[in-house]
């Protein structure tokens, strides 16, 4: 995967592209290879973003847990990394898998099924 390197690190190539927020995270967008649906949001910082990288799976911080993550390490819905984009700007990434199961952690297969605030399901 482009950007991997061996280091404990993220390359610094990518890590001087990155606009991170105050707490020094990125947003990730996480959307299905496959039928490209968006599946969920969650956040980066250097670390996740390396550990995605390296791993080949999705790896988030918890902003309330305040510890890293690894999705669907304990309920078995993971999601196999198969591409990581950076946007135009340097503030978001998509992050595009293979899931196994539901994303959400409400069981729901996207955390985007609900509360549909303007469309054709409202």
């Amino acid at each position: 995967m482009a950007g991997v390197t061996d280091s404990a690190r993220l390359d610094p190539a990518i890590a001087a592209r990155l606009k991170r927020d105050a707490d020094g995270l990125v947003p990730a967008v996480v959307q299905e290879a496959v039928t490209r649906e968006v599946l969920m949001v969650g956040w980066m910082d250097d670390e996740a973003l390396r550990r995605t990288l390296t791993s080949g799976r999705s790896t988030f911080w918890s902003r309330s847990r305040r510890e890293y993550w690894v999705k669907g390490a304990t309920s078995g819905h993971v999601q196999e990394v198969r591409e990581v984009r950076l946007d135009c700007d340097g503030d978001t990434l998509l992050v595009t898998v293979a899931q196994t199961g539901p994303a959400c952690h409400t069981g729901a297969r996207t955390c985007f099924d609900d509360d549909v605030l303007l469309g054709s399901e409202r």
